[in-house]
């Protein structure tokens, strides 16, 4: 098992940054990757940003160049750096976690946190 816990979202303006993290506990050393997703209220979740336990990266389009995703390992948290946050970066994000079944990571998250709410106003 194991548990992701969000911190760090808030209300900011248009502009602004914000810093959201994420702390794993459990059984999180067979992680193979991490990765932050976002909700709005009827739409489709959204992946914004992936690392491998290599640190390579991937981000969604619409927040290239704003937000930045790091992990320390050592400490099992992961980050996400937002920058020039924008009116429709507004949404609930949550980290999620990918276990290595034998040498395969899964394309889809084995584990989800609770989420923390991200409100930019204009």
């Amino acid at each position: 098992q194991v548990q992701l816990v969000e911190s760090g979202g808030g209300s900011v303006q248009a502009g602004g940054s914000l810093i959201l993290s994420c702390a794993a506990s459990g059984n999180i050393f067979r992680r193979c990757k991490m990765a932050w997703y976002r909700q709005i209220p009827g739409k489709e979740r959204e992946l914004v940003s992936t690392i491998t336990n290599a640190g390579t990266t991937t981000y969604t389009d619409s927040v290239k160049g704003r937000f930045t995703i790091s992990q320390d390992n050592a400490k099992n948290m992961l980050y996400l750096q937002m920058n020039s946050l924008k009116t429709e970066d507004t949404a609930v994000y949550r980290c999620a976690a990918h276990i290595f079944r034998g040498w395969t990571c899964p394309l889809n998250p084995d584990y989800w946190g609770q989420g923390t709410q991200v409100t930019v106003s204009s």
